[in-house]
């Protein structure tokens, strides 16, 4: 609810960016609110707002804590924030770093958005039971462990037995004797979005991505609230989203509105890892390199990719029907089917888990992948950012990061979890207690720890259009050319203009170099490392 003007309306007030730059000469600055009604922006103003009241920017696209808009079109419009608002806010940061210090009991954890507390998150150890599963599904006897890890039968025996406790140097030997199997669990990011309310496209493009220009096509758009979108190759994998200049009717100077969004999809992480390794750069340097640009993140997935099939989609959605899992979300859904393969998502935006059959989804699409099951981490907005101060600011390993909070919200068990359980104060603790849980699941959240973030660079291809031709146009072409009509083939293509799009998708291939740096860099880019672990901190090749 917000009054404009003294009429009460039941619009949302949005934040759709600044007018002016974020260096300030003045304690007040103009933003742009939209007012929202049934999920569409009904119309916009420009405001004065107090600097010092507002604090922070939001994030375009975020609620703004505005209570009431005056004046007109000539003399300008005037906003005023809920001040109340703020000052909770205020004082509730204050509060919890107070009881931070006082308990003095370890980092606690502030989950933004569902005000839930919780205390510091754990993954559990490798139990008998998980060794009793990796010995299997490496298939090989306990006397062929003992003699691969250099220890007696009987020491096998009494771990599997329950006898003695698995240590991390002994998980650390197993890792070692066996390599196919350190390497079947990665980590990756599938999708990063980031925000710059100061910036165009064009300059994070040339300051922040390092990018060479031309190989963006420039083109209108009306999504997210933006009117320009600059596309890497003219394909919508690594774009940016702005506002185009406007022309001002009574000066015929051009009008620049700062703010733009970054969108890095599934393919687009690759694409743009590639430029990464051309600046000589990972992952961690580059969010701390957006962050000095104001960059805020709006979406953020991690994907662990299980490689040796050790989850088993049929099981966990069965596990599902049954009621054999706990979420700390009580909402979830299964989609898809045997064929086709299984999709099951717990929890909605903010934070999403999402587990699915990454090798079917690929085969339907026409490609292969050794990725078997694929669990995701989808986060958005503050929950993002929550991981990526906990990973730049807390010395800590994002795989540590990703399995820690992949254990706490979801757990599989072989028995069915009972209903009193679930409404105990301490319901975690009273599954784990006295409900058995799926091997599979406990193994994944053991080891996780274990194993690698890595970074797998790729090259701009024409791989989707290839594809295509030889599925679909080559039999065409093959009568063509038993009849005659060859010739006029090979002519039209000679003859044929291409699109905007296709220039650029064909420059972007045929460039070996992408960035700005390619020329300062010893780095071979036409043979470069298939994967890089993102952990090392020289970055040598996986």
């Amino acid at each position: 609810m917000i009054t404009i003007n003294n009429e009460p309306t039941a619009y949302t007030p949005i934040f759709l960016g600044t007018t002016q730059h974020s260096l300030r000469l003045s304690l007040e600055i103009i933003i742009m609110v939209g007012m929202k009604l049934n999920d569409e922006i009904i119309e916009t103003y420009n405001v004065t707002v107090s600097a010092i009241e507002l604090g922070h920017l939001p994030n375009i696209g975020s609620e703004i804590a505005i209570d009431e808009i005056t004046g007109s079109e000539l003399s300008g419009f005037k906003a005023k924030l809920k001040q109340s608002d703020a000052q909770i806010q205020n004082t509730a940061s204050t509060e919890l770093e107070k009881l931070v210090d006082l308990k003095s009991v370890g980092r606690y954890q502030l989950l933004k958005g569902n005000n839930i507390m919780t205390q510091d998150l754990n993954a559990p150890e490798l139990t008998n039971d998980n060794l009793i599963l990796m010995r299997q599904l490496l298939g090989i006897t306990q006397q062929k462990l003992a003699t691969a890890l250099d220890i007696s039968r009987k020491t096998v025996t009494r771990f599997e037995n329950g006898e003695q406790k698995i240590s991390d140097k002994f998980v650390d030997k197993l890792l070692v004797a066996y390599p196919d199997f350190a390497e079947s669990i990665e980590i990756q990011f599938d999708w990063v979005s980031l925000t710059f309310p100061d910036l165009t496209s064009k300059q994070v493009i040339s300051d922040v991505l390092r990018l060479q220009e031309n190989l963006f096509l420039e083109r209108p758009t009306s999504q997210n609230f933006y009117t320009r979108e600059m596309a890497f190759a003219g394909e919508k994998n690594t774009y940016i989203q702005d506002f185009a200049p406007v022309k001002n009717p009574e000066t015929q100077a051009l009008d620049q509105k700062f703010g733009t969004t970054l969108y890095l999809t599934g393919k687009g992480t690759r694409l743009f890892e590639k430029a990464l390794l051309e600046q000589n750069m990972n992952w961690r340097d580059f969010f701390e390199k957006a962050r000095l640009y104001r960059g805020h993140l709006t979406r953020l997935d991690i994907a662990i990719n299980d490689k040796w099939g050790l989850l088993n989609m049929n099981d966990l959605v069965k596990a599902v029907q049954e009621k054999r899992f706990w979420s700390k979300s009580k909402s979830y859904a299964v989609h898809g089917n045997v064929d086709d393969g299984w999709t099951v998502d717990f929890g909605k935006s903010p934070f999403v888990i999402r587990a699915y059959d990454k090798h079917k989804e690929q085969a339907n699409k026409g490609y292969d992948t050794d990725v078997k099951t694929r669990v995701e981490l989808e986060l958005h907005q503050d929950k993002a950012e929550y991981v990526l101060d906990e990973w730049l600011n807390h010395d800590k390993k994002l795989v540590d990061i990703t399995f820690d909070i992949l254990y706490t919200y979801l757990w599989f068990t072989n028995g069915k979890i009972n209903d009193q359980h679930l409404k105990s104060d301490a319901v975690r603790d009273e599954i784990e207690a006295t409900v058995e849980p799926m091997p599979a699941w406990s193994l994944l959240t053991a080891l996780g720890k274990k194993m690698k973030f890595v970074r797998e660079p790729k090259k701009q291809s024409v791989e989707r259009i290839e594809k295509w031709v030889l599925q679909s146009v080559v039999p065409s072409l093959a009568v063509l050319k038993k009849t005659g009509h060859w010739h006029e083939i090979i002519e039209a293509i000679n003859t044929v203009e291409l699109s905007a799009e296709h220039e650029k998708l064909v420059m972007a291939t045929t460039k070996n170099a992408i960035t700005q740096a390619s020329k300062q860099l010893n780095i071979n880019f036409e043979k470069p490392t298939k994967k890089y672990n993102e952990d090392d901190e020289q970055g040598k090749g996986a």
